[in-house]
């Protein structure tokens, strides 16, 4: 299984972005057969790798990657006009030869993962090629004239604000770390005096205890020898 590839319009794409901030149902790929030589080889290559099947983006591996001219890969490629932005439910993610699920159908999936076993088992059927919601996976759907970008080539300013978008995403879940911390904190400085409290109490029963039992114990001295 080989994720991040798919189809739009019978081509063959890699997938760079499964959604473009505040336009989620825009993708943004990469049609993989009009890639340079030099850089076809590096995009497929990464792709493969742990490194590239492991990233929730895959232009997220693409922007740490460097090619071995010593070129940034993302750039190379966003400079090359190669990065084109198309609605998610024209594009039929292929994870194997025998299964297939349109992009919008998959974000949806994995968007529900959290929530539950349900999401989880919508995913393995896709994965299996069945049917969903009454309907094939793979179908491709109508889409209105409006919904499709005219030129789809990534600006400046869309990869600027899609790295915001990740800046702002990454400082959000700081947030709440670093909030979850101080919760944690607080019990723990609540929970400290009754735990010292519960030791001394502890061992001053210990030692009332002991007292009362010396106090009991009868005085016996020794007889002087006649």
């Amino acid at each position: 299984m080989i994720k991040h590839v798919g189809r739009h319009n019978s081509k063959r794409v890699v997938i760079a972005y499964r959604q473009v901030p505040d336009e989620d149902h825009m993708c943004l790929v990469i049609y993989s057969e009009s890639l340079p030589m030099r850089i076809h080889d590096e995009v497929m290559k990464l792709l493969e790798s742990d490194a590239g099947q492991q990233a929730n983006d895959f232009a997220d591996a693409l922007f740490r990657h460097t090619m071995a001219d010593g070129v940034n890969c993302l750039t190379a490629i966003h400079r090359g006009g190669l990065l084109s932005k198309v609605p998610t439910n024209q594009v039929i993610v292929t994870p194997t030869s025998n299964s297939t699920v349109r992009l919008d159908e998959l974000n949806t999936i994995l968007t529900e993962i959290a929530k539950g076993e349900e999401a989880t088992k919508k995913l393995a059927n896709a994965d299996a090629g069945q049917r969903w919601e009454g309907r094939e996976l793979g179908e491709p759907v109508k889409t209105t004239a409006e919904s499709v970008n005219p030129d789809g080539v990534l600006s400046d300013a869309d990869i600027a604000n899609q790295r915001l978008a990740q800046a702002n995403k990454m400082e959000a879940e700081a947030k709440s770390l670093l909030a979850e911390a101080k919760r944690l904190k607080d019990e723990a400085n609540a929970l400290a005096p009754k735990v010292t409290k519960a030791k001394v109490t502890k061992a001053k029963a210990t030692t009332t205890t002991a007292k009362k039992t010396n106090a009991r114990k009868p005085t016996t001295t020794k007889k002087a020898a006649a």
